[in-house]
Formats: structure tokens, sequence, C-alpha cells
């Protein structure tokens, strides 16, 4: 009978050992799980951000965290807009970004049909919740927007031709920075995607400058700083730069 209930014994002690062990087992697996639902909580976070461009941002410093509900309207154009601004009159807008207020001089005089352009799209909300999607930091400095796809395809469905490419301040092959300046695929194809320039960058005189940046330069720079998604020189910039709006005054 002793040895009976030393076994006995010895086998609850086992049981016991495994009830604990499956314990820990279940706690381990438990863990891990949340740890995955976590990962996937952010990155379904993030692809709503990126469908929706309605907050947050890729950078862990928080400079850019204002972006406006809202999404691009896309709207298309069959024909440029007819030329209805005063060019004897000053025009200044006002990138109103997620990063912060980019203020801008634009030159009706030398660019009329850009900044005709310009501002007819901002008084159709055109730019409103797009994203800045291409920044470069080797050789140019400049980030670009205009683009309601994000993809650097986009435009309004119409195209205008070049203005002041002889622009003194760019005839020597460098466009300085604080100049905003027209993109393009080649000679008389700008849409609606612009360059701001944040510093010094050589590019051939082939892009229409039709504004001069007044304010919000050091956003553009901390930006620059920020870098490129992935590391690189050229692509998507690490913060999520959004254009909630773009007030144009005329004075």
């Amino acid at each position: 009978m002793s040895e009976d209930r030393s076994a006995a014994a010895r086998r609850a002690r086992i049981e016991a050992l495994r009830a604990a062990e499956h314990a820990k087992a279940r706690r381990r697996k438990a863990g891990g799980i949340g740890a995955v639902v976590l990962a996937l909580a952010v990155i379904a976070g993030g692809i709503t951000w990126a469908v929706t461009g309605s907050g947050g941002n890729s950078n862990s410093s928080g400079f850019c965290e204002h972006a406006a509900s809202g999404s691009p309207n896309g709207k298309h154009f069959s024909t440029a807009p007819a030329l209805t601004i005063d060019t004897s009159a000053a025009y200044s807008a006002v990138l109103r970004t997620s990063c912060g207020d980019i203020g801008i001089k634009l030159d009706a005089k030398d660019a009329p049909k850009t900044v005709n352009s310009f501002v007819f799209l901002a008084q159709q909300d055109y730019f409103n919740h797009t994203h800045c999607h291409r920044l470069t930091t080797q050789g140019i400095y400049v980030l670009q927007c205009g683009d309601p796809t994000g993809t650097g395809t986009g435009g309004p469905g119409y195209t205008i031709p070049d203005e002041y490419l002889n622009d003194p301040a760019i005839k020597g092959g460098t466009y300085p920075a604080g100049t905003v300046a027209m993109a393009n695929s080649g000679p008389d194809t700008n849409g609606s995607q612009f360059f701001l320039v944040y510093q010094d960058s050589q590019l051939p005189a082939s892009y229409t400058p039709f504004g001069t940046i007044t304010s919000g330069l050091d956003t553009l720079q901390h930006i620059g700083k920020d870098g490129v998604s992935g590391g690189g020189t050229d692509g998507k910039p690490n913060d999520s730069v959004v254009i909630n709006s773009v007030p144009v005054t005329k004075s």
C-alpha cells in the first residue's frame, strides 16, 4: 500500500507539471497571436491612411500630422481654362499642407497661362487632399505635388505651353531655392504637377518657373531632411505631405 501511495503521488506531481507546462504554452501562444494582431492593426491603419489621406504620417516625429479628412475630387477638363486673370495684378497662394503653410508669390506677368491654370485648378479645389508624391534629395532638391492620383502620372485632362524659360534666374542651369516650377514630360506638356525647390538645384531651363516661395521654406527643408521612404534619394517622402487647400488672393 505504501508503494501504491508513493506511485500515485509521483503521478500527481507529473500531471501537475504537465498542466503547468501546457498553461505556459497557451500563454506564449496567446502572446504571439496578440503581437500579430497588433502588427496587422498597424498595417491596416497605414493602408486606411494611404487610401483616404485623412490623417497621420509615416514619420515618427509627428511633423506632418494635420491632413484634413477627404479625398481628391479628380476633376478632368477637356480644354485649358480661358485666360481670366489680370496679368497686371499681384497674385499669391498658400499651400495649406499637413506639414504647415507654404506661401507663394505667383508670377502672373511672366507666366500668365501657367498662373491662370494654377489659379483655376485651385478654385476648383483640384489640389485639395492630394499628396505630394515625390521628393529628391541628391543633385536636385525638390518636392513634387499636384497629382491627384499620387502616382506621378495624373493630370487635369489638358496641357499648357512652356513659359518664361528665359528667366534670368534659371538661365545658368540652376533653379534657386524657393522657386516654384511646373513638372512636365517634355516641351509644352504642362498640366497640374509642379515642384517646390528647397535647395539650389541643377536643372536645365526646361521647366516653367511661375512662383517664388515667400514663407514656409523651412518647412520644405524639414521635409527634405526627413528624406525618402526606403532610404533612397528619389521617391515618396518619408513625411506624409498632403495639400489640404490652396487659397489664392489677388491684390
